[in-house]
C-alpha cells in the first residue's frame, strides 16, 4: 500500500532524487569532485559524506581511514589537513567541504552526511563556520542523534535529517527520534515498507537509501519522499 506523503520539503528534491557519493564508476570514485561533476550533469541532488580532520577541517570522504580509496592507511580524524594533501581521488586532491560547495553553487540540493567519529562537541563550530555563507539548499544528516540534537540546537536554521537502520530496534528507533527532533528522516531500503516508516512520513519527509537496483526503485517510489540511488538504481528517462 503506498504511504502518504507529509507536508511539502523544503529542500525541494526532484524525482531524480540524489546521488549516493556522487555519480560514481569508472573514472569518477565515490565522492570524488569528478561525481559530483557527473551527477550535477544529470541535474540530480548529490548525497555525500562528511569527516572531520585533527585541524578541524571537513573532508568529503566515507571511510574513517583512507586505505580502501588511496592504499595509504591514514585514519582522517588523526591527520591534520596537510598530512592528507598528497593522497588522490580521481586524480585530485581529496575534496573539501568548500571545493563542494564551491563546485555546485546551489545549482542542486544537498545532503550531507556527518560521519561523527566520536568526535561529536568539534563537528558544530566546524559546519556552522563551512556553511555559513553557503547559500544553495543543503541539509545535514547523521546516524547519531546527538549531532542531530545539537544542530537543532545550535545551528537551528540548518535542515535536519536522522538516519535509521532497518536493525534498529523500536525503542532505540523511538528514542533517537525523540532526541534528534528531526526536519527529515533517511531509512534504510530494508526498512521502507515497514509501518513505522509509513508513520513517520506522515509527519516528516522520508528518503530512502541506497537504492541500487529497478526493482527498488519501483517499490521505494511508493513508500519514500526522495530517493538516494547509484548504480541501476538511478532515474530512468
Amino acid at each position: 500500500m503506498r504511504s502518504s506523503p507529509s507536508k511539502a520539503d523544503p529542500l525541494q528534491p526532484s524525482t531524480l532524487g540524489f546521488a549516493h557519493r556522487g555519480l560514481h564508476g569508472p573514472g569518477a570514485p565515490e565522492n570524488s569532485l569528478a561525481a559530483f561533476a557527473a551527477a550535477l550533469g544529470t541535474g540530480a541532488g548529490i548525497e555525500c559524506d562528511l569527516r572531520l580532520t585533527a585541524d578541524k577541517r571537513i573532508l568529503v570522504f566515507h571511510d574513517a581511514d583512507t586505505l580502501r580509496m588511496c592504499g595509504e592507511p591514514l585514519r582522517i580524524g588523526q591527520a591534520r589537513l596537510d598530512d592528507l594533501a598528497h593522497l588522490r581521488l580521481g586524480g585530485e586532491p581529496l575534496p573539501t567541504l568548500e571545493a563542494l560547495l564551491s563546485l555546485v553553487a546551489g545549482r542542486v540540493p544537498l545532503l550531507l552526511e556527518v560521519k561523527v567519529d566520536g568526535d561529536l562537541w568539534r563537528w558544530i563550530p566546524a559546519l556552522g563556520s563551512a556553511l555559513a555563507d553557503y547559500r544553495g539548499p543543503f541539509a545535514v544528516m547523521s546516524f547519531d542523534p546527538g549531532l542531530v540534537r545539537l544542530l537543532k540546537t545550535n545551528l537551528p536554521r540548518v535542515r535536519r535529517g536522522l538516519l535509521v537502520e532497518d536493525r534498529l530496534p523500536p525503542l532505540k528507533r523511538y528514542l533517537a527520534c525523540k532526541i534528534a527532533d528531526p526536519h527529515y528522516a533517511g531509512v534504510e531500503y530494508a526498512a521502507v515498507s515497514r509501518p513505522w516508516v509509513a508513520r513517520w512520513r506522515r509527519r516528516m519527509p522520508v528518503y530512502c537509501w541506497t537504492v541500487r537496483t529497478a526493482d527498488e526503485r519501483r517499490q521505494a517510489e511508493v513508500h519514500a519522499d526522495a530517493l538516494i540511488w547509484e548504480a541501476d538504481g538511478r532515474p530512468r528517462s
